[in-house]
């Protein structure tokens, strides 16, 4: 009897130490994604060169996980058994795709409202479900199919409403079309193809998610370096310099971006799929909250109609998931 005894004493503290660092994550994950958007139009200027920011953001990952790496006493073993070809294959591809996602992601922040940006930006949920029926075999269940629906419906929605300007930050329609709605659209098919990627990999490869941020961000840093020899804003760094009309609180949402990626993967390792999705849930109602508290305006027409069903739809496709139905002997 004293045996038992023994491991569940050592078992429930580690299992309340689990639960406590994963609400934790969460909350942190919560309030950085909720924010985001807000804090990134506030303290980036118009003219910050896109790419300078990517980069500053990738670098500020690698430095972040291999701390925390370090911290863990990880970090030797861990680039002992590191292979180059291991390594490529697990992570050059959705790297080079984030690189892309995070760029298109930025333009559409400059060209959106907060509330509007972090709603379209959960349409990758949709695109996230069809890659990895594609590349994993993962199926859905009819709830979730639903749910799905309803998020492009949402999307639809918010397209119409800010086509014709309505709560939106510029009053040009074509430019919020294919500066805010059709960047961060492109993105969230992007995120959901890296994404599935990712799972392959992690199935597969067994990577950890903080070796995993390391490889993406060097190998998308690699990328974005390189287009810029020929890319407009390769010819702005060299005509202005790197930082060119960055200030001091342009830090704020470099380093706010890169806790994000490190924390999405802490969440999803540790609790999940479902807790994320809670997560994004979650984030949206903060963003509408400090999008009133900080700019004072409240959501458009399109954006009260949008809402409750990308709050309905991401929580009926987190209940719902597929089941495997058992065969019976």
């Amino acid at each position: 009897m004293a045996a038992p005894k023994v491991k569940k004493g050592t078992t429930q503290p580690s299992s309340e130490k689990m639960s406590t660092a994963v609400l934790f994550y969460s909350i942190l994950l919560t309030l950085q994604y909720g924010a985001q958007p807000l804090i990134s139009k506030r303290f980036i200027r118009r003219e910050v060169i896109v790419t300078t920011m990517v980069l500053t953001c990738e670098v500020a990952k690698v430095i972040c996980a291999v701390i925390l790496m370090a911290k863990e006493g990880t970090l030797k073993k861990v680039f002992k058994e590191w292979t180059l070809i291991e390594s490529l294959t697990a992570s050059g591809l959705p790297a080079a795709i984030y690189a892309l996602q995070n760029s298109l992601l930025q333009i559409s922040y400059k060209n959106l409202d907060s509330l509007t940006f972090s709603m379209l930006n959960q349409t990758k949920i949709f695109f996230t479900a069809l890659f990895t029926y594609i590349i994993l075999r993962q199926k859905q269940s009819m709830q979730q199919i639903g749910a799905l629906f309803l998020l492009i419906m949402a999307a639809v929605l918010l397209s119409i409403g800010e086509g014709s300007s309505k709560g939106s930050t510029s009053s040009n329609p074509d430019q919020i079309l294919f500066y805010g709605i059709v960047p961060v659209l492109v993105a969230s098919v992007l995120s959901g193809l890296a994404s599935a990627l990712c799972q392959w990999a992690s199935q597969v490869k067994k990577h950890s998610s903080y070796l995993m941020t390391v490889e993406m961000s060097i190998v998308g840093s690699l990328c974005l370096l390189g287009s810029t020899l020929k890319s407009p804003d390769g010819e702005a760094i060299k005509q202005y310099g790197f930082f060119y009309a960055w200030t001091p609180l342009t830090l704020i949402p470099v380093l706010a971006n890169a806790l994000g990626g490190i924390l999405v993967g802490l969440v999803t390792s540790h609790a999940g799929g479902v807790r994320k999705g809670f997560v994004i849930v979650s984030a949206l109602l903060v963003t509408a909250l400090l999008q009133f508290m900080f700019e004072g305006k409240s959501p458009s027409l399109y954006c009260l109609i949008a809402f409750p069903l990308v709050i309905s739809s991401i929580s009926i496709y987190q209940k719902y998931p597929y089941l495997v139905k058992k065969k019976e002997s």
